[in-house]
């Protein structure tokens, strides 16, 4: 797990990258360069490419395989049911894309009318392809995915990410910073060896100036179909998310619960919510895009009123 060290001094100050504190951090070669001080200007570009994309949500994890593409595709599909709105699903997983398997798409990069998707792995000639990059390549495919790609009119544009805090999340934040992020949605598992790594993650955001938009906890107990007793798979042996969110004052957006079908439909490319409209995770998904909705119909009032104040 690379993480931010607690004293960070921030990609923005003039120690960025050259502090004691930022000795052994992954990222201070990145810092050190000046990226974060010197403005690339490229952040301008991106910032005018993305006046018509509406909402902008970072999907964020401090470990891999704790669901997060599989968070990121669903709410997109959850989103994308409203025909009138339209959604973008950005995959920025460099050495490991799994969107374009989990909307099933073999290169087209349209699920429906309303619903785009751009990742690497459409520029791979075959999904085992191992993509060994740097992280300046990584970020100069970040870079030209925000600003070449042709957006349009897009109300949600949904980042999906690697998981930990590397080159990836600091280039994402310092390119859609002037075009402004609505926040970020963490996803983690209910036991504490993700926790742990989610605790860093908000600190991450805390230090970038990233807003929370809130945490899922995923894989959150399994209901049993024919007795609908619930089984803890994943104990939460810490208190679970809830506990951390209350100690880290960071909003809980729901518990998702596991489910079989959700993987069988990510494995078939396809909606999880259409074959199982009923499930508790279905109920829990929507309770929870509801809820990023309203977050980002609030945000968005408020900077209106200061503008206009």
């Amino acid at each position: 797990m690379e993480e931010v060290p607690h004293d960070c001094p921030g990609a923005d100050s003039a120690q960025a990258g050259r502090g004691t504190s930022c000795q052994g951090c992954p990222n201070q070669r990145l810092c050190a360069s000046g990226a974060g001080a010197t403005p690339d200007p490229a952040i301008e570009e991106i910032k005018e490419k993305m006046k018509t994309v509406k909402h902008k949500i970072l999907v964020l994890s401090g470990k891999g395989g704790v669901g997060k593409s599989t968070f990121s595709a669903h709410l997109a599909h959850g989103l994308a049911e409203d025909e009138n709105t339209q959604i973008a699903l950005l995959d920025i997983d460099i050495c490991g894309p799994s969107i374009p398997k989990i909307m099933g798409l073999e290169g087209e990069q349209y699920v429906e009318d309303n619903l785009g998707v751009m990742s690497v792995g459409f520029l791979l000639s075959s999904p085992d392809d191992a993509v060994i990059w740097r992280g300046p390549k990584k970020n100069g495919m970040i870079k030209q995915f925000l600003r070449d790609v042709d957006w349009g009119e897009v109300d949600y544009l949904i980042v999906d990410t690697p998981p930990g805090t590397s080159d990836e999340h600091l280039s994402v934040v310092q390119y859609l910073a002037a075009a402004r992020i609505d926040g970020a949605v963490i996803i983690t598992t209910p036991q504490e060896v993700s926790l742990q790594d989610v605790r860093k993650e908000i600190n991450f955001c805390r230090k970038v100036k990233l807003p929370i938009i809130g945490v899922v906890e995923n894989m959150s107990g399994f209901i049993c179909p024919k007795c609908k007793k619930e089984s803890q798979i994943f104990p939460p042996t810490t208190g679970g998310a809830e506990l951390m969110c209350q100690d880290l004052e960071v909003p809980l957006l729901g518990r998702v619960p596991l489910d079989p079908l959700i993987g069988k439909n990510c494995d078939k490319g396809q909606s999880f919510f259409i074959d199982a409209p009923d499930s508790p995770a279905t109920l829990a998904y929507r309770s929870i895009i509801q809820r990023i909705q309203e977050f980002c119909d609030l945000r968005q009032s408020e900077e209106e009123n200061l503008i206009n104040s």
